[in-house]
């Protein structure tokens, strides 16, 4: 069976990129040392310039603590039997992904069907048409995502994933300037939406655990599973 991710992906070669990057929103409580829990939401983004920070803003979300720790315990217990018998995958066909199982799951229990409604509410126009049943990426540790743009023929304009059991960096590159890119934030029960631009323009991934900063700071990655909504093509 193809990999879901696999079909609804184009691939791109990891930028080179010199030099450091430096935070272009500030964060709450300055350098106090408050870890990632002093971030504020709109803090959760830093990039190679003020101005594509602003430019891109509108169509890149990050919201913390979306699901509580009981909604997220609801989701991994319907997740986790299935999830248990797949293997974790680290020769991928196409070198797309490494270290991960993944599934989908159209039938989800009252509280976890709650918490998606609430996702497609917040990310997705009224009357917008979703794709099929939601995709799950269960990531190892050792696990990453590169870079790629969702195709085309299969995902709409908007992508909304919860991200659960560790915080994460998604870096953004734009597709034909290197030198234009984002990093996002994904706090452990967190939300990210990719909209329009940033959906079409930008390649995304999840950064390898030894290479996870953000703005200098070490965000230590662990095992991570991503619950993930796109809409069709409009």
């Amino acid at each position: 069976m193809r990999p879901l991710l696999s079909a609804l992906t184009r691939i791109h070669k990891p930028p080179v990129r010199a030099g450091c990057r430096r935070c272009l929103d500030s964060c709450a409580g300055g350098g106090g040392g408050g870890g990632l829990l002093a971030l504020r939401d709109d803090a959760l983004v830093v990039g190679s310039s003020r101005e594509l920070v602003r430019s891109l803003g509108p169509h890149v979300e990050v919201r913390t603590a979306f699901v509580t720790e009981q909604e997220e315990e609801a989701l991994l217990r319907e997740l986790e039997p299935g999830l248990k018998k797949r293997r974790y995958e680290f020769n991928h066909w196409d070198d797309a992904i490494h270290g991960y199982r993944e599934t989908e799951r159209a039938r989800w229990g009252a509280e976890c069907e709650e918490v998606l409604n609430r996702v497609r509410s917040i990310a997705f126009s009224e009357g917008c048409v979703l794709l099929g049943p939601v995709h799950v990426l269960d990531l190892d540790k050792t696990g990453y995502i590169k870079p790629h743009i969702d195709s085309v023929k299969f995902c709409g304009s908007t992508i909304a994933g919860l991200s659960l059991l560790s915080d994460s960096i998604m870096r953004l590159v734009k597709e034909h300037a290197n030198n234009e890119w984002l990093d996002l934030l994904l706090p452990r029960r967190s939300l990210y939406i990719l909209r329009d631009q940033a959906r079409y323009n930008f390649t995304h991934e999840i950064l390898k655990d030894e290479e996870s900063m953000f703005n200098g700071q070490r965000v230590p990655r662990q095992r991570r599973i991503s619950v993930i909504c796109r809409n069709l093509p409009g």
